[in-house]
């Protein structure tokens, strides 16, 4: 009777019908490995609630989508595409985020053809594999910790082609000026630099050296800004 009651309305003799009490296991096994990849994910990584939840709740909904599916090719073609219209529709996220997507989709679809056991040691495989990459520094560079973006403001009848080169060589090992551009009116400069501090201790040194050459402008010195778009 209550596999009658979930039965679907186009099921015929020809096509497996999925029982509840397997649907239920199949939908639990999924929610729990979305929580598994969500709490592996947060592990001393910044995120957003909404995002942590979305992870925590996407294997069970691929899960279903795929038993719903049930060998249909036509409908798994149209649940792609849906799937792709979604992705393009949302905001672009790091490389970091899309890869947990694609692991939760992944158990999602491993665990809606049936193979719980699978989808089972998939997600603990790559949780292990996530949380090893998360906790060294693989990828990450040593100097790191001291690179910097540097905005100077000048009055515009200064020269900034070399106005700093001697200052940036002797408190960074490395420098490079990403833009010169007008502001107030057209009556200032101001340049911005991505630079790797010689000594972190020496950064009020550097700013006030930096102040005596810019007329006591604006100066600014901080973490160089993360670039999410990229991969």
């Amino acid at each position: 009777m209550l596999n009658n009651l979930f039965s679907g309305v186009f099921d015929s003799t020809t096509q497996s019908v999925i029982s509840v009490p397997m649907f239920l296991l199949c939908v639990g096994v999924s929610l729990a490995i979305g929580i598994f990849l969500a709490l592996v994910y947060s592990y001393k990584n910044q995120c957003t609630k909404s995002f942590v939840t979305t992870l925590a709740l996407l294997p069970s909904i691929v899960c279903v989508v795929i038993m719903m599916v049930n060998g249909n090719i036509g409908a798994g073609v149209a649940v792609a595409g849906a799937f792709s219209l979604v992705r393009f529709r949302s905001v672009p996220g790091s490389a970091k985020e899309i890869c947990s997507i694609f692991m939760a989709m992944g158990t999602g679809l491993v665990a809606g053809m049936g193979y719980l056991g699978f989808a089972v040691v998939f997600a603990l495989i790559l949780g292990a594999a996530f949380l090893i990459c998360n906790l060294t520094n693989i990828g990450l560079s040593k100097s790191a910790d001291r690179e910097r973006s540097l905005r100077i403001t000048i009055p515009e009848d200064l020269d900034y082609t070399n106005m700093f080169d001697d200052l940036l060589k002797k408190y960074t090992t490395n420098y490079k000026m990403l833009s010169a551009k007008t502001t107030n009116m057209g009556s200032m400069f101001k340049l911005t630099y991505h630079v790797t501090l010689r000594d972190p201790s020496l950064e009020k040194e550097f700013i006030d050296a930096l102040r005596c050459k810019n007329g006591n402008l604006e100066i600014m010195l901080s973490a160089q800004e993360a670039t999410v778009n990229e991969l």
